[in-house]
């Protein structure tokens, strides 16, 4: 792209110079927690941050409404392309600027990744339409790492998962942290939440670790026609290359959380307790890396 097409991007796009840290629109980039961003109560309402032009162009293919685009001044011409598209497709959604070093003390950190959009969040599907469309899908059960969950929905999308759902003590996905990490696999990779915490409530928020979803979780899955494989450490456990997982025709993948696993509901509710077979005296792989290794051998 040549420096007069650049210079009539830029022109077309109206970009607004942001003078003062103070300015409100860049609340939502550094002055609103995860939470308030994530708008608890009422989900459809919240807002998500992607970071980077792979990963708001993901976005903006999967059709979530756009607030705003942040660019760097340093890397207007770097991102031309993707302020274009943006404008093309948000006409009314505004692209902001400033200058690296403000928006660096603003965030916290460099704009390495050139550019940073706000999107309203997705209502999440019901969880019924979307195990009807399924043959193969993840569950996260209570993963407390954000790396780790955006790490598992790039596997999912990389190695053919249906379908990912998460259990009420599990992370956001839509978390800043796991959405980068994910590279904006997010978006892609259908996904909504599974059961709900002991008192019977649908819980959007993090609770304790309890195996409690599984009361209405695993039944929803079995309603569904798929079996329940938990990937877990336990002495009558089959490996991951047993033949007789390649013939469940639907079948469900039980991850969990680092340290201490599943929980024993989870364990004792499912078809399968399924570990990866190890070498050189390794017990486990990071959740993470077990994923993948799930996600390969059985899809």
């Amino acid at each position: 792209m040549n420096a007069a097409s650049v210079e009539s991007i830029l022109s077309a796009a109206s970009i607004e110079t942001i003078t003062t840290v103070e300015d409100p629109r860049l609340d939502a980039y550094a002055r609103l927690t995860d939470v308030q961003l994530r708008s608890k109560l009422e989900p459809e309402r919240g807002m998500l941050i992607a970071e980077s032009a792979k990963v708001i162009g993901r976005a903006m293919n999967a059709g979530l409404p756009a607030l705003s685009l942040l660019v760097g001044e340093d890397q207007l011409a770097k991102e031309a392309a993707l302020i274009a598209r943006f404008h093309e497709r948000y006409p009314d959604a505004p692209v902001l600027t400033a200058p690296n070093r403000e928006l660096e003390h603003l965030t916290g950190f460099a704009l390495t990744r050139g550019a940073l959009a706000t999107f309203r969040r997705p209502p999440l599907p019901d969880a019924r339409t979307l195990l009807a469309q399924a043959r193969r899908v993840a569950v996260l059960e209570d993963i407390t790492n954000h790396t780790n969950v955006g790490a598992i929905f790039r596997n999912a999308a990389g190695l053919g998962m249906d379908a990912v759902f998460v259990t009420p003590g599990c992370y956001d996905p839509f978390y800043r942290r796991a959405v980068r990490v994910s590279m904006g696999t997010v978006f892609q990779v259908p996904w909504t939440r599974i059961g709900c915490d002991v008192e019977g409530r649908a819980a959007h928020g993090n609770v304790a670790r309890t195996g409690g979803w599984t009361h209405t979780g695993i039944p929803l899955l079995r309603e569904a026609g798929f079996s329940v494989a938990a990937l877990a450490l336990a002495n009558d456990s089959i490996p991951l290359d047993d033949p007789v997982l390649r013939t469940e025709e639907r079948l469900a993948m039980v991850l969990g959380t680092e340290g201490e696993g599943l929980s024993p509901a989870t364990i004792a509710a499912a078809d399968y307790t399924v570990r990866i077979p190890m070498s050189n005296g390794v017990d486990s792989l990071n959740v993470a890396a077990a994923s993948a290794v799930a996600f390969w051998q059985l899809r």
